[in-house]
Formats: structure tokens, C-alpha cells, sequence
């Protein structure tokens, strides 16, 4: 392995910590996603005298999640899956949680069942294509984060993660450029480390060809 491909390996957890919003080091294992939580909260929800309000709920297990009590948010989103299954967000952070928790089958599962509720769940498609990827199914990763660019272009993560999966993966040198320049575009300013990902990448390709003028048309009269 050549040391600036090293360093991108390297870099891959650096990123996904960073962008993940994550405070402390994942363990090597754990899957590298790169990409806030996106929430989707059950909407148009009746209330049960059984089950209680659904958003309310939902509300509380988001607040858990967001304040680092992991197992309590995994429990409350867990106990909301159950009760109400037509929904796609309580499985969606479900499986964050999970991911994070070095619990990549169940996370693969659920992030599944919330693309089958809601298909237009851009967070949940870029999620999977992470787990995908762990698992070495590059294509079904491609195909993942292509899906959830399609349902939210500006979803910067999405092109690092393309950017990664063409650079370390799938060696399409050019692509992997492309994607970096698009989340460095995206994401609002240059993030060092991609930065130097995308100089390495434009000294190892071979330049441009030189542009040729146009033939002059016949019988035009030379200066």
C-alpha cells in the first residue's frame, strides 16, 4: 500500500468521527458513516390510549439520543419499532444507534426495513451503503449512496462516501476526485484532510490532453 493511500485509509475513521458529530474514538470495527443523523418523525399519528403519542415519543427518544444516553435511546426507539411498525424513522435511528454500538447486522436490518417503509429515506440508503461496504458488497454500496443522492443531492456525505468507495475500493481514481471536489463544494469550506486527498489523486493522474485548434477552413486566405 503506497503511503498517500495509507493516509486516506487512515483519514477514512479521522472523517467519519468528524462528520459523524461522534465524541469519542469508534472502536476499529465499528462502520465508518459518514453523516449526521436525519430523524424522520412519524407524522399524521393518532393517539392510542396504549401506546401513547407517537411524536411525543418520538420527540423524548430523540432528546435521549442526542444527549449520548445510548441504551436508553436504543430502548425507546426499539419499544417505538415495535409499536408502531409502519414507520420508518423509529427504525432508522434505531439502527444508528446500533451502528455505533458495534452492532452492524441488526443496524443492517433495520436500516433495510426503513429504506422498505420509506423509500425516500435518504439517511437511511446512506447509512447502508456503509454497512454494505463494510461487508464487501461494493456494488450494493455504490448503488446505496447513489440512491440517496438521488433523494437529496446535497447530501454531502453521500459523495465522500462515494469519494472513499471509488478512491480505496473500486480504484476509479477520477470518480473518487469528482465526488471529493462535490463535498468539499457542499460541505461549506475545504476540510484539510480532503484536500490533500484530492492533490494526491491530481499528481498520480496524467494531465489534461492539450486542447488542438481547429483546422481552418479551406480556401480561407492565410495572414
Amino acid at each position: 500500500m503506497s503511503m498517500p493511500r495509507a493516509s486516506r485509509w487512515l483519514g477514512l475513521a479521522m472523517v467519519a468521527l468528524l462528520a459523524a458529530g461522534c465524541g469519542s474514538q469508534p472502536k476499529r470495527a465499528a462502520p465508518a458513516v459518514v453523516t449526521k443523523p436525519e430523524p424522520e418523525a412519524p407524522v399524521d399519528a393518532k393517539k392510542t390510549a396504549d401506546k401513547g403519542d407517537p411524536q411525543a415519543r418520538f420527540d423524548e427518544a430523540l432528546k435521549l439520543m442526542k444527549g449520548r444516553k445510548t441504551k436508553e435511546a436504543r430502548d425507546a426507539f426499539l419499544l417505538l419499532a415495535r409499536d408502531f411498525p409502519s414507520f420508518s424513522g423509529p427504525f432508522t435511528d434505531l439502527a444508528i444507534l446500533q451502528a455505533k454500538s458495534n452492532q452492524p447486522t441488526l443496524a443492517l436490518d433495520n436500516f433495510e426495513k426503513a429504506t422498505r417503509l420509506n423509500p425516500d429515506n435518504a439517511t437511511a440508503w446512506n447509512w447502508l451503503g456503509t454497512l454494505y461496504r463494510e461487508n464487501k458488497d461494493y456494488q450494493k454500496a455504490e448503488t446505496a449512496y447513489q440512491k440517496a443522492l438521488s433523494l437529496k443531492p446535497s447530501l454531502a456525505a453521500s459523495h465522500l462516501n462515494l469519494g472513499l468507495l471509488n478512491d480505496l475500493y473500486l480504484r476509479r481514481p477520477q470518480e473518487a476526485l469528482n465526488h471529493y471536489r462535490e463535498y468539499q463544494r457542499l460541505a461549506g469550506g475545504d476540510k484539510l484532510i480532503v484536500t490533500a486527498w484530492i492533490r494526491e489523486i491530481e499528481a498520480q493522474l496524467p494531465p489534461a490532453p492539450a486542447a488542438v485548434a481547429a483546422p481552418a477552413p479551406a480556401g480561407a486566405s492565410k495572414p
